[in-house]
Formats: structure tokens, C-alpha cells, sequence
């Protein structure tokens, strides 16, 4: 089996420029394994050479599922609570222009939420970049419309100041979409925007192997400005290691 996904791997990677040997193999190798079998594939050999190459629709739906998307407002609220509490007012008070990078920003939500944390600072010139590998996750994200279990860390005022309603979506109101851009970028490839004074890149380097981590944190540390800051998740731990900082 091993094998055989090895040689996928490379295939992939030659394809599609997604090399699949920098997320953590045992997780990689289920969620794959689990895609071909859905659609009745044997092996990854089949799936390759029947499925991927020969149906784009397919090929869309798997880049979809090996990409992490999972995103909701608010994630883990009390960490977006201290970051506007602690860390925004500090930003705001030492530049006048601010540019951040809401890092495989998945559809949209956590570019959202930033644009709204930003509605009781003192008004500055802020540019949120928000970018994703998978170009599917970036066409809903511009979209801004949502159903409601995106929006259960919400309070309901924050809803109702954030949302229109349209049945069972919710729609981010054109104020809250104002000085968001949306682009492809892949982490482990393409090369790093500089003088960004706040990256958030939450739950997503969990997935990477630690060479792959490790490369991705020092390109971080080289966007950001003297000053800056980078918001990861909860459940994930940075040691800046001397590695990292060289």
C-alpha cells in the first residue's frame, strides 16, 4: 500500500503541484483512501489513471477534499476576543495603514471575522489579503453567503449587525466585505507577500509534517513587519526555535 501511494504522491505532485508528502502521511493516506473508495476506485494506481486524469469534476472535488476546509465565524472565541482585545489596539495605535493576511483562509470565514473585530477600533486604512490553494473554497468565500452552523459562536446581536437573512443563509452585509481580497496561494510553494502586520493561519499547520511547519513558520516570520503578530489555533504550538528564526 505504501508503495503504491508513494508513487501517487508523485504523480500528484507533478500534476497538480500539491506535494502530498509534506501533510502528515497516516492522515493524508486516509482521507485519499477514503475519497477513491467513495467512488468505488480499488487502489490508487485506478484512481489516478481512470478517475483524476480522465474527469475534471473529479479532479476539482479532490483537491477540495485533501485541502483542509473547515471554517466557521468566531472559531474558538475566546482567542479572537484576546486578539481584539490585546492585540488590535497595539496595531491600531502604531500604524495608520494595516495590512493583514488571513492564510489558507479556506471560504471565507476567518477573513469575515476579522473585518468585523475591526468595527469598534479607531478607523485606520486596513487591507485584509486572504488567500487558499483550493480555488472551490475561494469562489464561496467571495460569495459571502453561509448557512447557520458557520455562525454558532456568534451572539445573536452580532448576527443581526453582521448578516442579511435569506431563508436558511446567511449573507455578509457589503460593509463587512469592504478592503477583502481573495487569491490563490499555496503555502509550501508560491512566494510570501512582505510588510504584513498580522497573519492568522489557524488549524491548518496541524496537518503539515515538521519540515514542512518548520518552512512554512520561517516564510511567516520573513512577511511580517518588526512588530507584528501570527494567530495560529488553539490546539497548535509554536517553538521558535533557533531554526525557525534564522
Amino acid at each position: 500500500m505504501h508503495e503504491d501511494y508513494n508513487l501517487f504522491v508523485k504523480r500528484v505532485h507533478h500534476k497538480y503541484g500539491i506535494d502530498l508528502s509534506l501533510y502528515k502521511q497516516k492522515q493524508m493516506m486516509r482521507r485519499t483512501r477514503s475519497f477513491y473508495e467513495r467512488y468505488g476506485f480499488l487502489s490508487y494506481e485506478d484512481f489516478f489513471t481512470l478517475g483524476l486524469t480522465v474527469d475534471g469534476e473529479m479532479e476539482k472535488r479532490f483537491i477540495d477534499r485533501i485541502t483542509i476546509n473547515v471554517s466557521e465565524f468566531y472559531r474558538n472565541r475566546e482567542r479572537w476576543m484576546d486578539l481584539r482585545r490585546l492585540v488590535l489596539p497595539e496595531l491600531v495605535a502604531q500604524n495608520k495603514a494595516l495590512t493583514i493576511w488571513s492564510a489558507a483562509c479556506s471560504t471565507g470565514e476567518e477573513a469575515y471575522t476579522l473585518r468585523t473585530l475591526f468595527s469598534d477600533q479607531p478607523k485606520r486604512d486596513v487591507k485584509i489579503i486572504a488567500t487558499d490553494i483550493d480555488e472551490l473554497v475561494l469562489l464561496k468565500a467571495k460569495r459571502a453567503t453561509y448557512a447557520s452552523k458557520s455562525l454558532r459562536e456568534l451572539l445573536p446581536h452580532e448576527v443581526t449587525e453582521y448578516f442579511n437573512n435569506e431563508g436558511d443563509n446567511y449573507t455578509v452585509k457589503d460593509r463587512y466585505r469592504t478592503s477583502i481580497t481573495f487569491s490563490k496561494h499555496d503555502l509550501l510553494n508560491d512566494p510570501y507577500m512582505k510588510g504584513v502586520h498580522l497573519i492568522t493561519c489557524r488549524n491548518v499547520l496541524i496537518y503539515f509534517t515538521e519540515e514542512a511547519k518548520d518552512r512554512i513558520l520561517k516564510r511567516f516570520v520573513s512577511s511580517l513587519t518588526d512588530g507584528g503578530f501570527l494567530f495560529v489555533g488553539s490546539t497548535e504550538q509554536i517553538f521558535f526555535h533557533q531554526s525557525v528564526m534564522d
